[in-house]
């Protein structure tokens, strides 16, 4: 997520909310219960504005959206400050890996996925064999997205997509999004009513985008429409779809922990660095309970969601996949994890002693200048560990003598500002 400056959308919300009289309740990304948004009536537009959804008709009617359903769907549209406010909003902390799963696979979660795969076994036995997802999976990505249904949101998903699509940061992608929105209508599948998600659009039992529902949305139980809010068969039937058609093997697992033996090159830990178990076995990685590795054609890349003193994992393609539904390693890895849990696999326990202090955003700005200051170069000085912070971490660990494991820590920070107080090393 892009952090930028709000005044400019701002000031033209000035123009635009002369009057609010229903004020936007909080939602969450992952949706929460709490009353939907309405809009208010518009009393007073701005020629931009007029302008902007003009255009907008002319783009709907040109993707055969008729005017009654984008009348009905935009009615009183005014931007929805909260929408807003969510999509910019800076997180305080940049959190650990254990303090995510423990959040996210905890018993209670992990208790109710293993009863929704008793209680919806038939339903899920169909899916398997249809597309070969694993039921484990599929609930496990239900349980994560919406609680196993219980949180679907309650933001009418055309009012705060449009919102996004006003704002000028990301308007192409939310514009499009939007478009789709009114075309799901269009079609019939739900109704507007009933067309509610998260603030960022994402909807339903799977909190699809409404792009992602056009392209891989299934009627799973025949009825002549795709309701992924309401109907399990179509909301089941359309998430394993969806893994099918971005690639997930049906004969492989997602990954596993392993241990990884001294002198490991913590530099070939990263997703991008794949190579087949007999090259990650020859090099001394195995089972977490130190068996050796099977003895498979398989590829995978070792990742250290917790830097060199915490678990580690071996994942393997289907871990991609479940990438390319969300591009957090945290997100992937507990998917998978909660996957395993619900079929009986146990906790993990290995890498629980490492440091879990969460760095706040502010400690990580000052890791980023510590970097600028030693001459590696660590993208925007923005609290965010992308990918350039990754690798300037590396490469000052490895020239300050530290495992290079990418990891930015406390411990980190507190090496570093030792470091500058005494000879720096010299940057790439």
């Amino acid at each position: 997520m892009k952090f930028l400056n709000t005044a400019p959308l701002l000031a033209r919300l000035l123009l635009l909310l002369l009057v609010i009289s229903n004020p936007a309740t909080t939602p969450a990304a992952i949706a929460t219960d709490e009353p939907a948004v309405t809009a208010s009536p518009a009393t007073s537009l701005s020629p931009e504005f007029e302008a902007w959804l003009a255009q907008l008709r002319q783009d709907a009617r040109q993707k055969g959206i008729s005017d009654k359903t984008f009348d009905q769907a935009l009615a009183g549209f005014q931007p929805i400050p909260r929408v807003i406010e969510l999509d910019q909003r800076q997180p305080e902390f940049v959190d650990t890996f254990w303090n995510y799963l423990d959040r996210r696979v905890e018993n209670r979660r992990i208790a109710q996925g293993r009863e929704q795969l008793r209680s919806q076994a038939k339903l899920l036995r169909s899916m398997q064999s249809k597309y070969g997802i694993p039921a484990s999976v599929l609930v496990a990505f239900w349980g994560l997205e919406t609680n196993y249904g219980g949180t679907t949101g309650n933001f009418p998903v055309p009012l705060a997509l449009a919102t996004l699509a006003y704002d000028n940061r990301r308007s192409a992608f939310f514009r499009n999004e939007l478009l789709n929105a009114l075309t799901i209508l269009e079609q019939g599948h739900i109704s507007l009513g009933d067309m509610n998600g998260s603030w960022a659009g994402a909807m339903g039992q799977m909190q699809f985008m409404p792009s992602t529902f056009l392209h891989y949305a299934v009627d799973g139980d025949g009825n002549g429409r795709k309701d992924i809010w309401r109907s399990l068969p179509d909301a089941f039937h359309s998430g394993a779809n969806y893994l099918k058609k971005i690639g997930w093997r049906s004969n492989e697992i997602w990954g596993r922990e392993v241990l990884l033996p001294e002198g490991f090159d913590f530099e070939s830990a990263r997703l991008e660095i794949k190579r087949p178990l007999r090259e990650w076995a020859a090099q001394g990685v195995r089972k977490a309970d130190g068996d050796l590795l099977p003895r498979t054609k398989q590829i995978g890349a070792i990742v250290l969601p917790q830097g060199h003193d915490g678990p580690a994992f071996l994942v393997y393609r289907n871990f991609d996949v479940v990438m390319e539904w969300n591009r957090s390693i945290n997100y992937a890895l507990a998917v998978g994890h909660l996957a395993d849990r619900i079929s009986g696999a146990p906790a993990l326990t290995l890498g629980r002693n490492v440091d879990n202090q969460r760095l706040t955003r502010d400690q990580l700005m000052e890791i980023q200048r510590q970097l600028s200051q030693f001459g590696f170069d660590p993208g925007n000085i923005d609290g965010v560990p992308g990918s350039k912070t990754r690798l300037a971490i590396r490469a000052y660990q490895k020239a300050a003598g530290l495992p290079p494991d990418g990891h930015a820590s406390v411990n980190l920070l507190e090496f570093m500002k030792k470091d500058s107080s005494s000879t720096a090393p010299a940057g790439a």
